[in-house]
């Protein structure tokens, strides 16, 4: 499976609104109406970086990368030229299936050889699904922090972690 990213446009507006109300997506990120407000304010918001995520030239979902704000003062010190992501998979069918974790490798592969010294993400807890996908792409836990969204676990990604040989999605 090839996965790839381009950045996201006001014509994939329609898309993410559907994709937000998929059951999957909504109970880890909430409140459809309130999530696509947010995520279409962020168009114009020069920390934020929006991506669709494509599987074969389809797109299979979103993607952000950020630069860590006050919003994220949580996460303590980090390395001058973390980013964050975030994301989630379009179609119940992609689940469960190695999609997020190449997808979360491949991205972080990217940033990487842009220079970004170390990627981030903040899952909730419970989220166990997320949580596993992250550590299949080499991110590893670090510590429960609290966000303005309630608490998260801290998981952190640098070059060195990057799994050598990524099994592909079945």
């Amino acid at each position: 499976m090839n996965v790839g990213f381009r950045p996201m446009t006001e014509g994939d507006l329609s898309a993410i609104r559907g994709w937000l109300q998929q059951p999957h997506v909504r109970e880890w990120w909430g409140d459809p109406d309130e999530q696509y407000a947010l995520l279409d304010g962020d168009r114009h918001e020069p920390a934020m970086d929006q991506y669709i995520m494509l599987m074969d030239d389809d797109p299979a979902g979103y993607l952000q990368c950020y630069t860590l704000t006050a919003w994220n003062d949580g996460f303590g010190p980090q390395a001058e030229g973390t980013r964050g992501i975030d994301l989630f998979i379009a179609g119940h069918e992609r689940i469960g299936r190695g999609h997020g974790a190449l997808a979360i490798r491949t991205f972080c592969g990217l940033m990487f050889q842009r220079g970004v010294p170390r990627m981030v993400t903040d899952p909730s807890p419970a989220n166990a699904r997320a949580i596993r996908a992250y550590e299949k792409a080499g991110f590893r836990r670090e510590r429960l922090v609290e966000t303005p969204d309630g608490p998260a676990l801290l998981m952190s990604c640098q070059p060195a972690d990057l799994p050598r040989r990524p099994s592909e999605p079945s």
